[in-house]
């Protein structure tokens, strides 16, 4: 199974976290980095990279919500490390709720169909309300 981190603005990450166990009605099973906005990246960078070796072959989306942010750059960073080193990591960013709730419910063995399946759930999540009533 693909494992979930979510790397974003504090309290960001953890609030989509307990938002998504109060909708599934069930403790979920990702980690959550939130990065204060006094973080040291290097030190978030290194511990995200143990984090992400430490599962062995165990593949791993990464949740991110600004592209080219504080967060993103870390995870970032780490992917590279990671990769290099023969881990399956794939980072997606623009994350909304749907999106975790996707990656929550869909956890499928390959990372890459799982990380294209969140991608599309997201999109599928932005509605015009206005329009669709």
């Amino acid at each position: 199974m693909t494992r979930i981190v979510l790397v974003m603005h504090e309290p960001l990450g953890s609030a989509f976290a307990a938002c998504a166990g109060h909708v599934l009605g069930q403790k979920v099973d990702l980690s959550v980095i939130d990065v204060a906005p006094d973080a040291d990246p290097a030190a978030l960078v290194a511990s995200l990279s143990r984090q992400l070796l430490q599962h062995g072959n165990e593949a791993t989306l990464i949740l991110c919500d600004i592209f080219g942010a504080t967060p993103f750059n870390i995870a970032k960073q780490a992917l590279k490390q990671v990769t290099d080193q023969g881990q399956v990591v794939h980072l997606i960013t623009g994350t909304n709720l749907c999106m975790v709730l996707k990656a929550l419910t869909d956890q499928q063995e390959n990372p890459d169909k799982l990380s294209e399946s969140v991608r599309i759930g997201a999109l599928r999540g932005i509605v015009n309300a206005d329009q669709a009533c």
